[in-house]
Formats: C-alpha cells, sequence, structure tokens
C-alpha cells in the first residue's frame, strides 16, 4: 500500500468502503481542527502582548497659522453705489489690481469740484491768517508808541514838578529875606520914632520909616502868595503826573486787548485752516477709494454682492479672496479628558479627504497614506461646541503634504502617545478610561512625593 508500483489498484479498489480507514482518517480531521484552533489560541495570546501606540482620534480641516493668509472678505471703506466691475469669480488679481468702482451715495461729497471749492477756502483763510498778522504788527507797533509817549509826557511833567520845587525853594528863600527886611524896617520905624519923640529926628524922616515897614509887609504878603501859587502848582502838576500815568495805562490795556484779540481770530483762522486741510485730505483720500483693490496676491473665491447699482454700505462684504501662497496647518478639536495627555511637539498622523489612505492607528509604521504632523499651539480656553482647539504644523520629514491641499479639506488626526499592549489597550477601551491614566496618575504621585520634603523644610 506504499504505492511505489507503476500500477495502481485505486480504481479496483475504494478505500472509503473500509470501516477502519474511515476510522483513521475522522482521527486525523478532528487532531487537525484540535491544532489549528490551539495554535490561534497560542496567536491571540501572543498577540495580546504586541506593543499597540496609544492614540487619540479628533476631527478638524485644513487651515493657515497665520491670520493674512486665509480667506478673507473684501470691504469697501465707504458707502458707495456699485457701477463697475472689473473681475470673475475665479480670476487671480495681484495685491492692487481693481475689484470694483463705486460712485458717491452722500449728498455732501456730490459736487464734482469738491476739491477745487475747498482748496480756495483754504487760500482765503491763509490770506486771513497774514490779514491778523499785519495787525497783530501794527497794534504792537502802537502799545511801544503810547508806551515811550507815556515815559515822554512823564519826564515832562517831572521836570515841570522840579522846576516848581525849585522855585519854591527860591521863593522860600525870597520869603526869608522879605521877613527880615520887614524886621529891619521895624525896627528903624522903632527908634526913628524914638528919636523923633526926643525931637532928633523930623516927622518926615519917621514918615519915610512908617512907608518902608508898609512897603516891606507889602512885598511879604506878595511873596506869601507867590510861595502858595507855587506849592498850587506843585500839587496839580503831581495830580497831572497821576492822570497821565492812568491815561496812558488805559491806552496800553486797550491795545494789548485789542493784540489779543487780533491773536485770538488768527488762532480761530488757523484752526479753521488746519480743519479745512484736513476736509481737503480727506476728500482726497476718499476719492481713492473709489476703486476697490486687491488687499494681497489671490484668487477671487467668491463676490458677495451682485449686478450693477446695488447701494451699498461702509465695511459690506463685497468679494472673498484666498491668497495665493500660504502656510498649511490642520486645526483639530480634542475632548476636555484629553487635553491633559497633550503637550506642544507631540507627533501626530493625519488623513485628509480625498487622499486615499489605509490608517492602522496603533501601529501607525505600517499605515499607508497618512502624513505626519506636529503639535504646535494648544488653546487654554475651550471652544463653544465643548472641545479645545489644537493647531497642527506639518512634519516633512518622512513625508510632504499634499500640494493640492486647500484650506478646508477635512482632516482626521490620530494623536500618537506611548506604546502599551493590546491587552493592556482593549481593558481601557472596555473600561472606558482615558490613555495612559494610570501612568499620568502614578507621574503626579511621585511628583508630589518630590515636593513634599521640600515643604516640610520650608
Amino acid at each position: 500500500m506504499l504505492n511505489i508500483s507503476e500500477n495502481s489498484i485505486s480504481s479496483v479498489i475504494k478505500l472509503q468502503d473500509f470501516e477502519s480507514y474511515r476510522l483513521l482518517k475522522k482521527s486525523r480531521i478532528q487532531r487537525l481542527s484540535l491544532w489549528l484552533i490551539i495554535s490561534l489560541v497560542l496567536a491571540f495570546i501572543i498577540c495580546l502582548f504586541l506593543p499597540w501606540t496609544q492614540n487619540i482620534n479628533a476631527k478638524g480641516y485644513v487651515t493657515t497659522r497665520l491670520p493674512e493668509q486665509r480667506p478673507q472678505a473684501i470691504q469697501s471703506i465707504i458707502a458707495g453705489r456699485l457701477e463697475d466691475w472689473y473681475i470673475r469669480e475665479g480670476d487671480f488679481v495681484e495685491k492692487g489690481d481693481s475689484i470694483v468702482f463705486i460712485s458717491e451715495v452722500k449728498s455732501e461729497y456730490f459736487d464734482p469740484d469738491l476739491l477745487e471749492r475747498t482748496s480756495e477756502q483754504i487760500v482765503a483763510k491763509s490770506q486771513s491768517i497774514e490779514s491778523y498778522n499785519q495787525k497783530i504788527i501794527a497794534l504792537q507797533n502802537q502799545y511801544v508808541a503810547l508806551r515811550e509817549s507815556r515815559e515822554l509826557k512823564r519826564e515832562q511833567t517831572l521836570n515841570k514838578i522840579q522846576q516848581t520845587r525849585n522855585k519854591i525853594s527860591i521863593d522860600s528863600i525870597d520869603l526869608v529875606a522879605y521877613k527880615t527886611n520887614i524886621d529891619i524896617a521895624e525896627n528903624q520905624l522903632s527908634r526913628t520914632k524914638e528919636l523923633y519923640e526926643k525931637g532928633l529926628k523930623t516927622l518926615t524922616e519917621l514918615q519915610e520909616k512908617e512907608f518902608k515897614v508898609q512897603a516891606a509887609s507889602a512885598k511879604l504878603n506878595v511873596q506869601k502868595n507867590k510861595l502858595l501859587n507855587q506849592k498850587n502848582v506843585l500839587t496839580n502838576l503831581k495830580i497831572e503826573l497821576l492822570a497821565i500815568e492812568k491815561d496812558f495805562d488805559d491806552k496800553l490795556a486797550k491795545s494789548l486787548s485789542e493784540q489779543q484779540s487780533a491773536l485770538s481770530a488768527k488762532l480761530e483762522s488757523v484752526a479753521a485752516t488746519s480743519k479745512l486741510r484736513n476736509q481737503f485730505s480727506n476728500y482726497n483720500e476718499r476719492q481713492k477709494f473709489y476703486y476697490i483693490s486687491a488687499p494681497q496676491s489671490g484668487y477671487i473665491t467668491k463676490t458677495i454682492k451682485k449686478g450693477i447699482g446695488e447701494t451699498i454700505k461702509e465695511g459690506t462684504d463685497i468679494a472673498t479672496i484666498m491668497p495665493a501662497k500660504y502656510d498649511l496647518a490642520v486645526e483639530i478639536y480634542v475632548k476636555p479628558q484629553d487635553l491633559p495627555l497633550l503637550s506642544i511637539g507631540n507627533r501626530l498622523q493625519l488623513r485628509f479627504d480625498g487622499w486615499p489612505a489605509i490608517v492602522i492607528s496603533g501601529w501607525p509604521e505600517s499605515s499607508s497614506g497618512v502624513f505626519s504632523g506636529n503639535i504646535v499651539a494648544i488653546d487654554k480656553f475651550i471652544s463653544d461646541n465643548g472641545y479645545y482647539r489644537v493647531l497642527i504644523s506639518p512634519n516633512n520629514e518622512k513625508k510632504e503634504w499634499p500640494k493640492n491641499l486647500s484650506v478646508g479639506t477635512g482632516a482626521n488626526a490620530f494623536i500618537l502617545l506611548d506604546k502599551v499592549p493590546i491587552w493592556y489597550e482593549i481593558w481601557r477601551q472596555l473600561n472606558g478610561f482615558p490613555p495612559d491614566f494610570y501612568q499620568t496618575d502614578k507621574e503626579d504621585k511621585i511628583e508630589i512625593k518630590r515636593k513634599a520634603p521640600l515643604k516640610s523644610v520650608k
């Protein structure tokens, strides 16, 4: 039955007809099934101890890190009426290219000669400023002349006062001389009268002496009146000096007041001129906003306002533009319970919508069609959707991100954590624990133990 002969009897004798053969064949099949089951169980047990890379799954979309590289709306700074479009959706425009032309809708800007008329007002105000300058100079000269006149009048009055004082001094001396003369005349009259009584002097001589006394007395009275008049003149001159001071003080104050009024009017004209120049500059700059231009080079993705003749307000979105150059990034949202496990620099894998991929999150080296990235930013506050935002930048060391990738494309992220056995990962998933739950708790305990001695020392 070794089948070593070329002559076969299998066509003549059928082994299935023998009971012993059937029993032997059934035993072989059972042993084979048993070995197969045992092998599968052993393989499953061995697989449970294979390393598995823990990961956190999150969804997001492609974006950019720089705000100026994101799609933005082109707005109108001023209100206006759409008059002419220069682009179509999908066109590429350079920075500064005209997008649309608008016209004025506000009545205060309807005048076609607005700039010219404003310029004329500026010239007129400038000339009024020059006139005020001339008036201020004239008032200053008037003020100087009044001061000089006051000094001149004051010197003249002071000279008169000094002259009057000199006259009073002379008259006082003369009055003393007259008093002396009258004393002499009265003395002579007294002696002559005694001699006349004794018969030594004649009546004529006595009468002459009496006349001299009367004449000296008259001169003395005249001199007293003269001295009194000079004193009155001195008093009047002093009063006149005060009147001159007051009069010129009033004139100087009035001149100074007129100077200040002219200066105030000049400053008002300067302020009005400055305001007009500001208006002129605003009018001039406003005319530049009639042509709405592209803020940067890019593609016109959508025109929000349509047609010709539509009125728009300030700050109204007219079209959207996508910058031509941008640095890609991915924005994903993770659960709050997974946030403590993330840190800046963590590596992860990404799968983009539209790019076929085979993802084995636990064995990232076996995945195909995925791309690498690194965490560059983690929000410190929760988003409106109840998740935390994480920003991812490309990691092109192994594989560059697709060149045709555009902003807004959906992305699935697999944030890679530590490697653990498969049995541990299955047990964690069944219990609903976050990745590295016990390891994180253990590290916290170690950190507390390390800090405890420091607190006790303190």
